[in-house]
């Protein structure tokens, strides 16, 4: 009998994963061939344009938010709009840390897009927003399936998917690729990404143990 150790399983971990990566790669340079004329330039300033509606909305009209949801149930029963409007809805409701928000978000999109490039910046980002579509209406399935039909809770799927795992997976991707970069914390404290990542997944980690389903898939799908 052959005997395996842990180092051969690693090394035919890690080969697979190279392979996977190549593969992976070869077939982005291919699309972007294909659909790179397509890409949307400054696509951050795009997201932040539709968080900013969002907020004006809230604004004039706290109520219309629950509009915006990425909810399942009521896509299912023709409000379709809801597919592309929760993009709509603003990651907070308190004018400063918008502004906060925006302006970071920016240099860490416009960097990501500059690292990336354009084409692949928004495949990163289209693609998170599609599996988060995704990952709801499984979710809905799922819980539709074990309940034998439609409960309360299933009808509030829509407040756990929201923009803010968007920003989230941003963060991270520039985490990954300037780790030791330096920023201003509340433009106060100096503080390098790595450590601002590594409380972000803390924070991640709480919520995914803590939180109902709906939220453990919304973070499961970062």
């Amino acid at each position: 009998m052959t005997k395996i150790s842990l180092t051969d399983i690693l090394k035919n971990v890690m080969s697979f994963l190279e392979r996977s990566g190549t593969e992976y790669m070869n077939w982005l340079n291919k699309l972007e061939r294909k659909f790179g004329n397509w890409a949307i330039p400054n696509l951050i300033v795009w997201l932040i344009g539709a968080y900013t509606i969002g907020f004006v909305l809230y604004q004039v009209n706290p109520s219309i938010i629950g509009l915006l949801m990425l909810s399942p149930y009521h896509i299912l029963h023709g409000q379709i709009w809801r597919l592309i409007t929760w993009v709509f809805m603003p990651t907070d409701t308190n004018l400063v840390y918008l502004l906060i928000m925006a302006l970071f978000y920016y240099q860490l999109g416009t960097t990501l897009e500059r690292t990336w490039g354009t084409f692949r910046f928004n495949v990163y980002i289209f693609g998170g927003m599609l599996f988060t579509v995704i990952g709801a209406f499984l979710l809905y399935g799922i819980m539709y399936l074990m309940n034998g039909g439609v409960t309360t809770e299933m009808l509030l799927i829509g407040t756990s998917f929201s923009t803010s795992y968007i920003n989230m997976s941003i963060f991270l991707a520039f985490a990954c690729m300037y780790p030791d970069m330096q920023v201003l914390l509340m433009f106060i404290i100096p503080i390098k990404m790595k450590w601002m990542a590594l409380v972000y997944a803390a924070m991640a980690l709480y919520y995914f143990f803590t939180g109902s389903l709906a939220v453990k898939v919304a973070i499961g799908l970062l």
